[in-house]
C-alpha cells in the first residue's frame, strides 16, 4: 500500500465533513492511482502567499481540513507572539469561501483569538486596510486571486497589513507541520464564537474609511482636466470589485459608467472568463465588445479579489490592451508630472517596482529626478519599502509602487496592490490626457517615442504534477550551474543568481541573464503555481525593431526550455 493510499484510508476513516467524505469515496472507488497520488502526495506548502491550490479532498488540496490545520498553526504562532491576538478575515467569490472563513474563525476562537469578519465578499486590499484599521495582529483573505475556478487560497497578512515576512512564514510553516490534521486542531462552533464575542462582523464604516483613504491620495487635476467628460466600461470579472469601484466612480464624478452585465454578478464558476485574469484578452473580450457598442473611452477590469487591474483603451476605431508595464509607466509619468507641477523639485520622491518590471521607469526617473527602488517579485516587498519610509516620516515621498503583473498603489493606507486605487488613478490620468486631446494609447506611444521602445513579455512554462516539480528544479539548476552562452543572436554577458542576495535583496530562486544587445531574461518559479516564468526585456529605437527582438528572444527561450518537457 502506498503512502498516498494510506493517507486516503486515514481520511476516509476520520473526515466527517460531508463534502470531503463524498469526494474521498469517489477517489477510493473511481480514482486512478495517479489521481490519488496527486491528492495525497504531501500537504500544500505554506509560503509568502500562504496556501493556494485546487479545491478538493486530500492533503494537497484546499478543503476545510487543510484550512483548519493551517489556522491552528497560525493560532499557535500568534499566541506565542501576541498577548491578546486578533485577526481580520475576508473572502472573495470563490466556492467554499464562506466555509473556509467560518472554519478559520472557529479554530481561532477555540484558541481564544478574536476575529473580525467581513459579512460579504470584499477586496483583498480592503482586508489589508481592516487589519491596520482594527489594529489586528494578522489578517487572512480566502482567495486565489486571478487563478481559475478550481482554485482557492489562504493569504496571510501581518499586523502592518503587508503579506507576512519570510521569517514569519518559516515560523508559521513549522508550527503547521506540527499539527495533526485530525487530532491536533481545536474547534469551537461558529455560533458559540459569535455568542462569546470572539467572532464579530466588520461594520460598514471600515469600508467607508478605506475608500476615503484612497480618495485622499487622488491626484488633483487642473479644472480644465477635471471637467473632462469620461465614459468608462467596468467589469469586476464576477468578483469583489463592483461595490467599491462604483462608489469610487461616484467620488470622482465620472460622467458615464457602463457595467458589463454578464460579469457584474459574483460567481465562483467565472462562466464568461475561465481565467478571470485582467491580463487575459479572453477575460476582457465581453468588456471590449461593450466598449465598441457604447463607444467608451476605456475599459477597466479588476480581478476576482480586486487587487489587480487591467485596461483596454480607445485607439481609433478599436481598443488596445495595455500591459501591466505600460500602465505602470503611464501612471508613474502622470504622477511625477503632477508632483512636479505642485512641488517643483521631486528628487525626494521614491518609486518602487520589482526586478522583473520594465526598465523604462529608469528613463523616467532620470528625466524627473525621482529615485527608483527595485525589490523582489511580490507586493509585500513594495510594502516593506513603504514601511521603511513610514519609519523615517517620509510617507509623502512615496510616489508609486507597481508590479508588471497589473498591481499598483500610490498611497500608504494599505500594504498591498489595490485595484480600487488603480481605477481612481487611471480615470484621473485619462482625464488629464483627454484635456490634451490624447487617448491613453496615444500617450503611451508618445512615451515610447520620447524614451525608446522598451518591450517586455512574460512566457510561462507549466510543470504539473510530481514530475513537474522535479523538471522545474532541473531547469533552474541548469540555468544556475550551466547557463547557456547565448540566446539567439545575443551572447550572455552577465549571469546573476539572486540566491546570492544581490543588491541587498533577500535570497531568491531567480536567475537573470543579461545579453549583449541590452536585452535580458529573468527566470523565476511561481510562488503559487507549478510554473516557471521567463521575463523578457528588449530595447530598440523603433517599434518594429523592438517587436522583432522580443519575438526572436522568445523563440530562443522556448528552444532552451523545451528539452525539459521531454523524457
Amino acid at each position: 500500500m502506498t503512502s498516498a493510499e494510506e493517507q486516503l484510508r486515514l481520511w476516509l476513516d476520520n473526515a466527517t465533513d460531508a463534502t470531503v467524505q463524498t469526494e474521498l469515496q469517489h477517489l477510493a472507488h473511481n480514482g486512478t492511482a495517479e489521481q490519488i497520488e496527486d491528492a495525497f502526495y504531501g500537504y500544500l506548502s505554506f509560503g509568502t502567499a500562504g496556501l493556494r491550490g485546487i479545491m478538493g479532498a486530500g492533503t494537497h488540496r484546499m478543503n476545510v481540513y487543510t484550512v483548519a490545520r493551517a489556522t491552528q498553526g497560525l493560532a499557535n504562532y500568534l499566541n506565542e507572539h501576541f498577548d491578546s491576538p486578533s485577526v481580520a478575515i475576508a473572502r472573495d467569490c470563490r466556492h467554499n469561501g464562506q466555509a473556509f472563513v467560518e472554519t478559520t474563525a472557529r479554530v481561532l476562537a477555540a484558541n481564544r483569538i478574536r476575529t473580525y469578519l467581513y459579512p460579504d465578499i470584499a477586496p483583498t486590499p480592503a482586508l489589508s486596510f481592516a487589519t491596520r484599521d482594527l489594529l489586528c495582529s494578522a489578517g487572512i483573505c480566502i482567495t486565489a486571486s486571478h487563478n481559475a475556478a478550481p482554485y482557492n487560497g489562504y493569504k496571510v497578512y501581518g499586523s502592518d497589513g503587508c503579506q507576512i515576512t519570510s521569517q514569519a512564514v518559516d515560523e508559521i510553516s513549522a508550527a503547521i507541520q506540527n499539527v495533526d490534521v485530525f487530532t491536533g486542531i481545536k474547534y469551537m462552533s461558529f455560533q458559540e464564537a459569535v455568542e462569546q464575542g470572539l467572532s464579530s462582523y466588520i461594520k460598514d464604516d471600515t469600508i467607508d474609511r478605506y475608500l476615503n483613504a484612497i480618495y485622499d491620495v487622488c491626484p488633483r487635476l487642473q479644472a480644465s482636466e477635471q471637467s473632462q467628460p469620461l465614459h468608462v466600461v467596468y467589469t469586476p470579472l464576477h468578483g469583489t470589485g463592483l461595490k467599491c469601484v462604483a462608489r469610487m466612480f461616484e467620488k470622482l464624478h465620472i460622467d458615464k459608467v457602463t457595467y458589463v452585465e454578464k460579469q457584474d454578478v459574483p460567481d465562483g464558476d467565472f462562466p464568461t472568463c475561465p481565467s478571470p485574469n485582467p491580463e487575459s484578452k479572453e477575460a476582457l473580450a465581453l468588456g471590449i465588445e461593450t466598449c465598441k457598442r457604447v463607444k467608451a473611452d476605456l475599459l477597466i477590469a479588476t480581478d476576482p479579489d480586486a487587487d489587480r487591474c487591467g485596461i483596454a483603451v480607445a485607439d481609433g476605431a478599436s481598443y488596445t490592451l495595455l500591459s501591466g508595464n505600460e500602465v505602470g509607466v503611464l501612471l508613474l509619468d502622470f504622477l511625477a508630472a503632477c508632483a512636479q507641477r505642485e512641488q517643483g523639485d521631486i528628487s525626494h520622491k521614491v518609486a518602487v517596482s520589482t526586478i522583473v518590471s520594465t526598465a523604462m521607469i529608469d528613463a523616467l526617473a532620470q528625466h524627473y529626478g525621482f529615485s527608483v527602488k527595485r525589490v523582489l517579485t511580490g507586493f509585500k516587498y513594495i510594502g516593506d519599502v513603504i514601511a521603511d519610509l513610514e519609519q523615517k516620516n517620509r510617507t509623502r515621498d512615496f510616489l508609486l509602487g507597481f508590479e508588471e503583473s497589473y498591481g499598483y498603489l500610490n498611497g500608504t493606507y494599505v500594504r498591498d496592490k489595490d485595484a480600487i486605487d488603480a481605477t481612481m488613478l487611471i480615470c484621473q490620468m485619462a482625464r488629464h490626457y483627454k484635456a490634451k486631446g490624447m487617448s491613453l494609447a496615444a500617450a503611451m506611444n508618445h512615451l515610447y517615442e520620447t524614451y525608446g521602445y522598451y518591450f517586455n513579455k512574460t512566457v510561462s512554462f507549466n510543470f504539473p504534477g510530481i514530475e513537474g516539480i522535479q523538471k522545474m528544479s532541473s531547469l533552474m539548476d541548469g540555468l544556475r550551474n550551466n547557463p547557456p552562452a547565448r540566446f539567439g543572436s545575443a551572447a550572455v554577458e552577465q549571469h546573476i543568481d539572486y540566491r546570492n542576495k544581490i543588491d541587498g535583496l533577500p535570497a531568491a530562486n531567480v536567475i537573470e541573464l543579461r545579453l549583449s544587445d541590452q536585452g535580458k531574461i529573468i527566470f523565476r518559479p511561481s510562488g503559487t503555481e507549478p510554473k516557471v516564468k521567463a521575463y523578457l526585456f528588449v530595447r530598440a529605437s523603433s517599434k518594429n525593431a523592438a517587436l522583432d527582438s522580443i519575438t526572436s528572444l522568445e523563440q530562443a527561450v522556448q528552444q532552451h526550455v523545451q528539452p525539459y518537457f521531454t523524457d
